[in-house]
């Protein structure tokens, strides 16, 4: 047999072999899902991203027909669960709901980070906007923003505020304050919102970027103290609590938001990542789930997986150059 043919052959069975695997591909896709998913939460149960989650997996079972299985694995701020689902299979059984920070902003800060985001996650949907409140200890003297930014100024180092996680806005945000205010605060990261709150209410930090799900009923008892939300808007279970913007904290730091989304593993097939997002969508669209979203104090999106692409790559610069200026480094 000569070259040309074996040449020939070598080309018909590669062909072969490549509509074969792209049928496999649209079939497990049209049949998708045929066993239970997993939707791993980062951080700890009982924060806004694991209610979210639970919220969101409720409607998101009912439309798939599989049941959705809620897998807290908090730790690192967001990296070991969002590292377990990066490396995970790309089927789209195994997802992750997480927030901003290990979908994004944890590349610019970690030296190490065992998955890049942008190379082993594919950008599913992008659930909902995360505006904070901003919470103080009652003993704090401060019921503004400007009187907050003149007493820590006037306490150096002797405050301290948390985060649930190095890299997550709460951190990013505190980091900003205590090094325009050379306040030399102490940042205490916590495996989660919950052990977080509690450990500002006991005074062991003196304030904190909270959900509105974690902090509203602390507000409103008494325990807590709102001083501002972040973002551009007032939170519509917080009216009568101002952003920060509207008290002069003009700072870019001060107007973002985070962000709660969905991500599988890179090589997820595009038809099931669409399924995904098409029923998140539905899910986000019922009056229950939008009512309970309201409460939690988020904002939903209106999404899809080109949506999501897009909106990261516009915000991609501005959360490097964020953490840049705030001198944030780890291993």
């Amino acid at each position: 047999m000569n070259t040309h043919s074996l040449n020939r052959r070598a080309w018909l069975c590669a062909a072969a072999s490549a509509l074969a695997l792209g049928a496999g591909s649209a079939a497990h896709a049209q049949t998708y899902p045929t066993k239970p998913i997993k939707m791993v939460v980062p951080f700890a149960a009982g924060g806004g991203t694991d209610v979210l989650a639970r919220v969101i997996g409720e409607k998101l079972a009912a439309g798939l027909g599989q049941p959705v299985v809620i897998d807290n694995k908090p730790g690192a701020a967001g990296i070991i669960g969002t590292d377990a689902v990066a490396k995970a299979a790309p089927d789209g059984y195994t997802i992750v709901m997480s927030l901003s920070n290990a979908l994004l902003t944890n590349q610019f800060l970690y030296e190490k980070l065992p998955y890049h985001p942008e190379r082993d996650l594919t950008l599913v949907y992008q659930v909902a906007m995360g505006p904070l409140v901003l919470v103080v200890h009652p003993s704090v003297p401060a019921k503004t923003a400007p009187e907050l930014l003149k007493y820590v100024a006037a306490n150096k180092s002797k405050l301290a505020y948390g985060s649930y996680g190095l890299g997550a806005y709460p951190h990013l945000a505190g980091a900003h304050m205590s090094l325009t205010q050379d306040a030399d605060m102490n940042h205490v990261a916590y495996k989660g919102e919950a052990p977080m709150v509690q450990d500002l209410i006991g005074g062991q930090i003196q304030m904190a970027y909270a959900s509105a799900l974690q902090a509203k009923p602390h507000i409103e008892a008494g325990k807590l103290k709102a001083i501002g939300v972040t973002g551009e808007r007032r939170m519509s279970t917080l009216p009568n609590v101002p952003t920060l913007a509207e008290q002069g904290l003009k700072d870019e730091a001060y107007r973002l938001t985070g962000w709660l989304a969905v991500a599988a593993p890179a090589g997820t097939p595009k038809p099931i990542v669409q399924r995904l997002a098409d029923e998140i969508r539905k899910a986000t669209q019922q009056p229950d789930v939008q009512q309970k979203v309201a409460t939690m104090g988020f904002e939903l999106k209106d999404s899809s997986p080109e949506a999501f692409a897009a909106a990261y790559k516009a915000e991609r610069p501005v959360w490097e150059r964020l953490i840049k200026q705030s001198g944030a480094k780890l291993e």
